[in-house]
């Protein structure tokens, strides 16, 4: 029997999910449905439950997450402990519930099949590295999601997005969906590059890939100014890359 996974991408305002052969190739089109609030981890795992019903049968699924996540385990997340998503009111009731839920064991039981756990941009990411060099993988959303692979090997996961830069700032407020709003693209373009080539010396990367829903809006005066060693990629990586993060993890994963 083939194998046929279950793939979605859990996100601040949208959840996508699609089942995928064994190539990494969408059986079905992706569904999308708004991230419903307030959202506790009993209700995303009903959600993504909901969701595998209404596509073809999977034998294993792999769900990105935003925040940390370790080993299948919730240690942090952002927006999904707000009352109502993204910049609202921290619940204190939902922050307790979400930090140390196992995830992967809840997804496991409700999908009756074995499931996968990631922090979504490390998904995002396993969908377009090439499996050689340092490459960093940065998508830019709600917020700004990271992921680190040495040798197509996934690194452990680090909160880039809640490092500071601009005094009492952090890169999540700084280039994320709120802010880019407010300066537009063509401003917010820049700042994209201003982070590209204050991390370059930071990092050291052979290959670094901008990718989430907002990559698409970086304007395209400012691509050909990252240089090349920054890849623009599709959103539809935190899909794809469902199949390939299973030979991408370390074994203890």
């Amino acid at each position: 029997m083939e194998q046929l996974t279950l793939s979605v991408d859990c996100g601040g305002l949208g959840i996508k999910a699609s089942v995928l052969d064994s190539a990494g190739t969408m059986r079905t089109p992706a569904v999308r449905i708004s991230t419903p609030y307030p959202l506790s981890p009993q209700r995303l795992v009903e959600t993504i439950a909901d969701l595998a019903k209404t596509l073809p049968q999977a034998t294993r699924a792999t769900v990105g997450v935003p925040g940390m996540i370790r080993h299948g385990v919730v240690v942090a997340t952002p927006h999904y402990i707000n009352v109502a998503g993204p910049l609202t009111r921290m619940d204190p009731e939902l922050k307790k519930a979400w930090d140390g839920f196992d995830m992967r064991q809840a997804l496991t039981v409700a999908l009756s099949m074995p499931t996968l756990v990631l922090n979504d941009a490390e998904v995002h990411g396993a969908g377009v590295v090439a499996g050689s060099g340092f490459e960093i993988v940065l998508t830019l959303g709600t917020g700004l999601g990271s992921a680190i692979f040495d040798g197509g090997v996934l690194a452990p996961h680090i909160e880039f997005s809640h490092a500071p830069v601009r005094r009492a700032t952090t890169y999540d407020s700084w280039i994320g969906e709120n802010e880019r709003r407010r300066l537009g693209d063509s401003f917010w373009s820049r700042r994209i590059r201003t982070m590209v080539e204050e991390l370059r010396p930071v990092f050291l990367w052979d290959r670094l890939y901008l990718g989430g829903g907002n990559a698409r809006r970086i304007k395209d005066v400012v691509i050909h100014r990252l240089g090349n060693d920054v890849v623009i990629v599709p959103n539809e990586a935190g899909i794809i890359g469902g199949v390939r993060a299973w030979s991408l993890i370390p074994p203890a994963q």
